[in-house]
């Protein structure tokens, strides 16, 4: 008897070790985005081009699976690379873990790869205990199948309409719009849908946790957590949540206004253009979490690798100071070739004096708000500008300064791809991680 009494203790000691967090200040979450694979020449992103950056990280999730809409269970949305005889990604991304035994490997599912027009499943999948629970035994089989270490719910809730400003005829139009059912779709069952989620992440949980398996929730940008996440409940069953605190401001959703697309903090008075989603800074973020009951251990903050850029034409004005007055997403870098996003490198490269399109740099002093850089509209020739906001390693290490003062879990850095893993601009691979890892 007393042999069994030990060994039990001795299984419960274990058990109680393995689930202590070494890294509960100091997260450094990376994610790979792996459709930066497709990409042409140098910014094509590699198996080989992420070991460099796997010292740097304590947890890397690779993403992003999605959810069949016929049975509401996990598949990968490129499967040729994922889980084909060509690659098999999923087994190899995995076996990094050899080379790097302290690392975690969690998959993603969601990050806004599933095109927008599908998110109504991952609403769905939330509505009935049917299609929760062949959701979470499809999650069983994936993790048995690749050996990931946890999953990470990157959930693709709607994002909160930015509020535009419309003349009086636009106005009437809308209001026309709204009556018969135009534009972005709108969730007439938020609270059904919250506490579906709930139920889910309770029950995943579950099934996980004896397998000492993890389980984390990234909270994509613009979707109102005071909405879809009750963080007083969630915080007992997930392990981390993942703020991506960044495109507050996009060419996207703000062609005719530039800004800063990540700030710490909101620009002092600034009147919010979206009122009902009121977390628009890494600041607010991750006070509403705190402020709803999660430990501030389980809280990361999001980093961008990439930049947002506007079009400058004869209307915005040459000082380059945000807000400003812009049209649209400016010119897709040879890289990344997405309007309106550069890669890091493609910023970097082009800060020097003799680069071609040179950028004038403007940093940021009071470690607020972070960097941008501009080319402005040429009068004489008539040729767009560009202006760009963007990350670099003195803005992200302030932003994991940010995240040790206030006792947050770390940071999470979107994504690998996007950083300088070449070392094109200064020879040293991934320097925005760098720069924010020995902040922390």
């Amino acid at each position: 008897m007393k042999v069994l009494i030990f060994a039990a203790f001795a299984a419960l000691c274990a058990q109680s070790v393995l689930s202590v967090d070494p890294h509960e200040h100091n997260k450094v979450v990376c994610y790979w985005n792996s459709t930066a694979f497709e990409r042409q020449g140098p910014g094509k992103f590699q198996l080989d081009d992420v070991r460099p950056a796997l010292s740097l990280c304590t947890h890397l999730v690779y993403g992003f699976a999605g959810i069949s809409p016929e049975n509401f269970e996990v598949l990968s949305l490129n499967p040729n690379l994922d889980t084909g005889a060509g690659y098999a990604y999923y087994r190899l991304v995995t076996q990094l873990r050899r080379d790097y035994p302290d690392l975690k490997v969690y998959l993603g599912i969601g990050g806004n790869a599933d095109p927008v027009e599908d998110t109504h499943k991952y609403l769905a999948v939330t509505e009935t205990s049917e299609s929760r629970s062949k959701f979470i035994n499809s999650v069983n089989r994936m993790l048995k199948d690749y050996d990931f270490d946890g999953i990470d719910l990157a959930w693709q809730f709607p994002e909160v309409k930015v509020k535009k400003q419309r003349s009086t005829l636009g106005s009437f139009w809308h209001g026309v719009k709204k009556t018969f059912g135009y534009g972005k779709f709108k969730d007439d069952k938020e609270q059904e849908h919250r506490d579906g989620f709930t139920i889910m992440v309770r029950d995943l949980k579950a099934q996980l946790r004896p397998k000492l398996k993890a389980l984390t929730v990234t909270v994509l940008p613009h979707v109102n957590s005071s909405i879809y996440y009750d963080a007083r409940l969630l915080a007992p069953n997930i392990d981390a949540v993942h703020l991506f605190t960044f495109d507050q401001k996009t060419p996207i959703r703000n062609p005719q206004e530039a800004d800063y697309p990540a700030p710490i903090y909101e620009s002092f008075g600034r009147v919010l253009d979206d009122n009902v989603d009121r977390t628009t800074s890494m600041d607010s973020s991750s006070r509403y979490w705190l402020e709803n009951g999660t430990p501030s251990s389980k809280i990361v903050v999001g980093i961008p690798t990439f930049a947002r850029t506007w079009k400058l034409t004869s209307d915005s004005q040459i000082s380059g100071v945000p807000p400003i007055v812009t049209d649209g997403p400016g010119a897709e870098g040879p890289h990344t070739n997405i309007p309106g996003v550069l890669s890091y490198t493609e910023v970097c490269s082009r800060l020097t004096e003799s680069a071609v399109g040179r950028l004038r740099r403007v940093g940021d002093p009071s470690k607020k708000y972070g960097s941008y850089a501009f080319q402005p509209y040429d009068e004489a020739s008539g040729a767009d500008g560009i202006w760009v906001g963007y990350e670099d390693p003195d803005t992200a290490g302030n932003k994991a300064a940010y995240a040790k003062a206030k006792g947050l879990g770390g940071i999470a850095i979107f994504d690998l791809s996007l950083d300088d893993f070449r070392g094109i601009c200064t020879g040293d691979k991934f320097p925005i991680i760098r720069g924010a890892k020995y902040k922390l």
